[in-house]
């Protein structure tokens, strides 16, 4: 276990009707005046805002709304959101919705008192010095910004997606009520969950051995997301599996999942691999869900790295599906790596995430923008795992185009089967 530090100061309110503590809370805070950001309207639709806004009003405190913020949230909207809340004088951020909603607001946070553009914070990398301060009301759980430090945010003009991250930005508080959650389509659902489990993998696959007690977090987390994401898909109204996937969308994504995982006692544990191949792909197409793409991108990425460490994925392919090679040969070691890596996809497919890229309606000739924007975002190499070039990227990338079929096993074959030929 390397060492670490572990910083989560948010103050979590969970259960049903958490949003009427809202006023309350921002009222004993000190903040008057707040700028609420949502997304396109079914915060609206669902009475949310409405109780939001009752909330802050009996508690004395002045809000202006402001809504619009899209899936992959653009910097137009943000350096909007900035000059509103300069006019109002705003003293804090409510963001109210999911993870495009709360980064849409943390970039608000931080644009505030920054004299020049916000997107500097992204391309030429600006640390983060100062920014209001952010209350959460979580509608969609994925994400996990209600809990991170972190915020992503595309540039159309440039065709870039790109975060920035500093602790200045966790959220003061974050309430969650997992009733929220019922009437969020399927495919939103679905996509949520990968992106949970991604930011797990994310930290797992830090290029760092064993970490037992950080590792059996990750996993169990996994674990709950793969047994409880067909209950919700079954019945929306499950309050118990809501309630779960909601928690574990915030435990994924606060760091926890990653001590002693990181190269450096101040640094986020893992190279973000998947996640930077993804999103030149939602950069480029904005109206690719960033878990979808991941439920294709992620799994390629596996495939194309495992070799590099077979016992990280011997460990995660034991642990999430039960799966062991039937014996030490080469052989027997890729048959269960590649069953771990298949079953995994085949989950994504399961939930009616996407089989690869075609699905999107995108063709291979994108592959050369992917590329050129992530060079540019991430340099000539990155990762932790097993460093990427744009060699490896173009690689990758092309992979994701091809068709995935997932396994059948047959009867008798253990736990999802061992992994035996």
């Amino acid at each position: 276990m390397n060492s670490f530090t572990f910083h989560a100061p948010t103050r979590f309110c969970f259960g049903e009707g958490v949003v009427a503590q809202l006023g309350e809370s921002v009222a004993s805070c000190g903040w008057h005046r707040v700028l609420v950001v949502y997304g396109q309207g079914s915060v609206v639709r669902t009475g949310v805002l409405d109780q939001v806004a009752r909330s802050l009003d009996q508690a004395g405190v002045s809000a202006l709304q402001m809504g619009g913020a899209r899936p992959n949230p653009e910097v137009s909207f943000v350096r909007a959101g900035i000059e509103q809340a300069r006019a109002f004088q705003a003293d804090a951020i409510v963001a109210v919705g999911g993870g495009s909603a709360i980064d849409a607001a943390k970039a608000i946070a931080f644009g505030v008192p920054y004299e020049g553009d916000v997107w500097d914070f992204f391309d030429k990398r600006v640390p983060i010095q100062a920014a209001l301060p952010l209350a959460v009301v979580l509608t969609i759980p994925a994400a996990g910004s209600e809990g991170s430090s972190s915020c992503v945010i595309s540039n159309d003009r440039l065709g870039r997606k790109v975060g920035a991250s500093s602790d200045l930005i966790r959220p003061r508080m974050a309430f969650m009520d997992p009733t929220f959650t019922y009437s969020l389509p399927a495919y939103q659902t679905a996509a949520g969950v990968v992106d949970m489990i991604a930011h797990i993998c994310e930290r797992y696959f830090s290029g760092v051995g064993p970490v037992p007690v950080t590792d059996r977090i990750a996993t169990g987390l996994i674990c709950t997301l793969i047994e409880q994401a067909p209950r919700v898909l079954a019945n929306p109204q499950d309050r118990d599996a809501r309630a779960s996937i909601m928690w574990a969308g915030t435990l994924a994504h606060n760091d926890l999942a990653g001590c002693g995982r990181s190269l450096t006692a101040s640094g986020r544990a893992g190279g973000w691999e998947s996640h930077g191949l993804e999103h030149e792909v939602s950069a480029h197409v904005p109206t690719v869900a960033h878990g979808a793409g991941l439920a294709v991108v992620m799994p390629w990425w596996m495939r194309y790295v495992w070799r590099t460490d077979p016992s990280r994925f011997l460990s995660f392919g034991r642990e999430v599906f039960g799966i062991e090679p039937v014996d030490e040969s080469d052989q027997a070691v890729t048959d269960a790596v590649e069953a771990a890596i298949d079953e995994l996809q085949a989950f994504f497919v399961s939930l009616g995430m996407p089989r690869s890229l075609v699905d999107f309606g995108i063709g291979e000739e994108a592959i050369d923008a992917f590329v050129e924007t992530l060079r540019i975002t991430k340099g000539e190499r990155f990762g932790a795992f097993q460093p990427l070039t744009m060699d490896d990227a173009r690689a990758i990338y092309r992979s994701c185009f091809k068709p995935f079929t997932p396994p059948v096993w047959e009867e008798g074959e253990g736990d999802r089967g061992e992994a035996a030929v």
